[in-house]
């Protein structure tokens, strides 16, 4: 097999993402050696436009994308959060390393906590899902939206711009920057995004040896908790502009998917629809096999029980997607 390339975004923690995807690799075959190729992503690029307003999930995927259908690389790396549940053709999910932290944290200057916050404090996030969870706990909160990479968030809350910042916990477990977090909220409590946490490689659907060979670092409970977060997602066929959260976990063989869907527009804005009156929680079980469909079930019970959703809150079909 020829050297394979790995596309990945140019961010330290893309970059980061993707060495760990090298070292699984290797792990599995001391021999194993790759080029990576560093692709600029419409998010990338574009650092003031609310992440919604780019188009929603995918605005750090497609140009990835992209460099494996056009031939440029082999293998994609990704935050599984990034992607959308519709693949595009031609494209698979070829392998899932073990899940990081999938919770979320506050770094708030003073080191202080959630509860030590004053009203009015204003708290940096680009998530809907986030300003939602949080302003379910502290309604006295200002939510102001946010852009830019981990380290340009940390620096703008330690410049006094903002009073804290939500960020995924292992995005700054992977910097080395985890010790900054002055809170980390349980998982089951505060919903993370689906596939947060876990590292995604992504390679073209008829590329027999590359799947082969990741099949050997994809980890199964991983994919079967992502499975059933990502079919919640996916029976919802909604994206950044609506609020959302699931988290699914293994026990005694057994698989739990909890699930929130609430009300709401972009970060800062007014209800975009009155759809849903206020987050609405599920909790669904089964077993890992039925993963995907349990996940589907537990969002199909929620809409029943909160009423259709608006259209213009669904995400568009990616890019050469099958529908």
């Amino acid at each position: 097999m020829t050297t394979p390339r790995i596309a990945t975004r140019g961010s330290r923690l893309a970059m980061a993402q993707a060495e760990m995807a090298v070292e699984s690799l290797r792990g599995a075959d001391a021999s194993f050696e790759a080029e990576i190729v560093e692709v600029s992503t419409e998010g990338d690029r574009d650092q003031q436009t609310p992440l919604s307003a780019l188009g929603g999930r995918g605005v750090f995927v497609r140009a990835v994308e992209d460099a494996l259908l056009e031939g440029r690389a082999d293998i994609a790396v990704h935050s599984l959060k990034d992607v959308p549940t519709q693949l595009a053709d031609g494209l698979t999910i070829g392998a899932m390393l073990p899940r990081g932290d999938p919770r979320d944290a506050l770094v708030a200057s003073g080191g202080r906590r959630l509860a030590e916050l004053p009203d009015g404090a204003r708290i940096g996030t680009g998530s809907p899902r986030r300003a939602a969870l949080l302003l379910t706990m502290r309604p006295g909160l200002k939510i102001v939206e946010i852009r830019g990479n981990v380290d340009t968030r940390l620096r703008r809350v330690a410049e006094g711009e903002y009073d804290g910042a939500l960020l995924a916990a292992a995005g700054l477990d992977r910097l080395g920057r985890l010790d900054e977090a002055t809170q980390i909220f349980e998982a089951m409590e505060f919903l993370p995004a689906p596939g947060q946490g876990t590292i995604a490689l992504q390679c073209r659907a008829d590329d027999r040896p590359l799947l082969a060979q990741l099949a050997t670092v994809d980890d199964a409970p991983t994919r079967a908790v992502a499975e059933a977060e990502r079919g919640f997602l996916a029976a919802l066929g909604v994206g950044c502009a609506l609020p959302l959260g699931a988290y699914a976990q293994m026990s005694d063989g057994l698989l739990t998917v909890r699930g929130m869907l609430s009300g709401g527009g972009p970060v800062g804005a007014a209800a975009a629809s009155d759809f849903l009156a206020a987050p609405a929680f599920g909790d669904a079980v089964g077993a890992p096999g039925e993963a995907e469909a349990l996940g589907r079930r537990l969002a199909e019970r929620l809409l029943e029980a909160k009423g259709p959703l608006a259209d213009g809150m669904r995400d568009p079909p990616a890019a050469g997607a099958t529908r």
